[in-house]
C-alpha cells in the first residue's frame, strides 16, 4: 500500500499547519479555550476560505468533492497544535449525516453555511441513559401532520451550546430517524460546560421542540448514524496521531536538554528505550488510521468493512494514546502535569478521544465479536 501524500494533498498539509500554526503556536490556545464558545472564530472563517470546512461534501452542496484522506490531513494537523475548531464534530460528523441522508434541498440549506463558516454544526446523538449506540431511545420524536416534535434529552453533544443548527437522532416506531433542529427553536435548552480538556459540551434538552426530518424517507437511520460514527472514529484516530506526533516530539526535545548529574536525560539508556517505544507505538496507529481512512475511500468497501476498519483504528488509537500519554508525562517528571505545560493538555486530549465514539476495550469487544463471521483458515503444517 502507498501511503504517501500526492502535491496537492501536501500543499493542503502545508497550508493548514501554516494557518494553525500562527492561530495556536504559542500561548493563544489558553485564551481561546478560557473564552466561549471555546473556539476562535476568526480562525474557523479563516478554515473556511482555505475550503476545509467544505473538503467532503460534493461540489453541488457546495464543498470541494475530495476525500477521506484531505480530511485525515486536516484531522492530524489539528490535532498537532490541539487546535479546538470542531472539525470532526461539525464537519465530519453532523456535516457527514446531512450529506448522507438529507434531500438536495437540505443539503443546499445547511452544507453551504456550513462550509462559508458562517454556521456551525452538532450532532446530537449520545443519550445520558445509553453507551456509544447509533440507535435513540431517549428522545423520541411525534408526527402532526406534517410537521415533527422532539422531546428527551442528549448529553454529551459536543458544542451543542454553540451550534447553530442540531442534527439529532430520535426514536419512532422502533426505530431511529434523524431530524434538523434550529439553535433558536422553542422547547430547546441548552446547557453549556467545558470538558476536561477544555473542549466544550451540552446537555440538550427538547420538550415539544419544532424539528424537520432529515431526509425524504421514513427508514430507520440506524446503519447511516453508524457510518457517520464510524467515519468521525477515523478523523478522531489521525487527530489523535497529530497530538501523540508532537507528545513525542515535545518529549524528545526534552530529553535531549535536560540535565541531570551533568549530562542529558538521552544519554540515560533506560529513558532512550522508552522514548523509543514511543515511536514504535505511534508509527503503528498512524499506518493503522492511513489504513483505515484507505478502506474508507476504497471502492467495494461494504458497511462492515467500514465499521470494522474504524473499530481497529479506535483500538491502536486507545492503546497508543494510552502508552505515549502516560510516557510523556513520566518522562518529563512533575512538570508534565502542570497546567502550565503542554504535554499534560495533549494527554487530557488523547483521553477525551479515546471516550468520544467509544473505548478501546468497547471496540475490542466488538472486534472479537465478529471473529465467528471470518473464513476458517488451514494452519500449516
Amino acid at each position: 500500500m502507498d501511503f504517501t501524500f500526492d502535491n496537492e494533498q501536501n500543499a493542503l498539509r502545508e497550508a493548514v499547519a501554516g494557518l494553525l500554526m500562527r492561530a495556536y503556536g504559542g500561548d493563544q490556545r489558553r485564551s481561546v479555550t478560557r473564552e466561549e464558545p471555546g473556539f476562535d472564530e476568526k480562525t474557523w472563517a479563516q478554515l473556511a476560505e482555505m475550503g476545509v470546512l467544505g473538503l467532503p461534501f460534493a461540489e453541488e452542496d457546495g464543498g470541494m468533492g475530495a476525500g477521506q484522506a484531505e480530511v485525515a490531513i486536516v484531522a492530524t494537523e489539528i490535532g498537532r497544535v490541539l487546535a479546538p475548531e470542531p472539525f470532526v464534530e461539525s464537519v465530519v460528523l453532523a456535516g457527514g449525516l446531512v450529506a448522507a441522508v438529507g434531500t438536495a434541498e437540505q443539503r443546499a440549506a445547511v452544507l453551504g453555511p456550513l462550509a462559508e463558516g458562517s454556521s456551525v454544526l452538532a450532532a446530537a446523538l449520545a443519550e445520558p441513559t445509553a453507551r456509544w449506540t447509533p440507535s435513540a431511545a431517549g428522545v423520541t420524536a411525534t408526527a402532526d401532520g406534517g410537521s415533527w416534535t422532539l422531546t428527551g434529552v442528549k448529553e454529551p453533544v459536543q458544542h451543542g451550546a454553540r451550534a447553530d443548527v442540531l442534527v439529532v437522532s430520535a426514536a419512532v416506531d422502533g426505530g431511529t430517524r434523524l431530524f434538523l433542529v434550529q439553535g433558536d427553536a422553542t422547547g430547546l435548552t441548552r446547557t453549556g460546560y467545558r470538558t476536561h480538556d477544555v473542549g466544550r459540551a451540552a446537555r440538550v434538552v427538547f420538550d415539544g421542540t419544532p424539528a424537520q426530518l432529515l431526509g425524504d424517507s421514513d427508514a430507520d437511520r440506524t446503519a447511516d448514524v453508524e457510518q457517520a460514527l464510524a467515519r468521525a472514529t477515523v478523523a478522531y484516530a489521525h487527530e489523535a496521531v497529530g497530538a501523540m506526533d508532537t507528545a513525542l516530539t515535545t518529549t524528545a526535545e526534552y530529553l535531549r536538554t535536560r540535565k541531570q548529574f551533568g549530562v542529558s536525560l538521552n544519554k540515560f539508556q533506560a529513558l532512550t528505550f522508552r522514548a523509543a517505544d514511543m515511536y514504535v507505538t505511534l508509527e503503528l496507529v498512524r499506518s493503522t488510521a492511513l489504513w483505515a481512512t484507505m478502506v474508507l475511500d476504497a471502492e467495494g468497501s461494504t458497511a462492515d468493512d467500514v465499521v470494522a476498519a474504524a473499530d481497529r483504528a479506535r483500538l491502536q488509537t486507545s492503546r497508543a494514546g494510552r502508552h505515549i500519554g502516560k510516557e510523556a508525562i513520566q518522562l518529563h517528571g512533575g512538570i508534565g502535569v502542570t497546567a502550565e505545560y503542554k504535554v499534560g493538555h495533549y494527554t487530557s486530549r488523547l483521553t477525551a478521544i479515546d471516550h468520544l465514539l467509544g473505548d478501546g476495550d468497547w471496540a475490542r469487544a466488538r472486534l472479537a465479536g465478529r471473529v465467528g463471521s471470518y473464513d476458517t483458515v488451514e494452519a500449516v503444517p
